[in-house]
């Protein structure tokens, strides 16, 4: 699954809209934030890693790196 239907499946799940993430993502940034603008970055595949957390936080989630095997060694 790629981070747009990612996200959109939290939005459905938790019953919000990409306009009222915008509106959120503009009060904690001070950046403006639109619907168009973050449906755009979902679309193009540009959203920001720290654009993803702070979504994350909005809906109630936090992003981690989870550990499933090494490919280091």
């Amino acid at each position: 699954m790629n981070i747009r239907k990612e996200i959109k499946t939290l939005l459905l799940e938790n019953d919000t809209t990409i306009t009222s993430i915008a509106q959120e993502l503009s009060k904690l940034t001070g950046k403006h934030y639109s619907q168009s603008n973050i449906s755009q970055k979902l679309a193009r595949k540009t959203l920001k890693y720290e654009e993803a957390k702070l979504i994350g936080l909005i809906l109630g989630y936090e992003l981690k790196f989870i550990r499933t095997k090494s490919y280091m060694n």
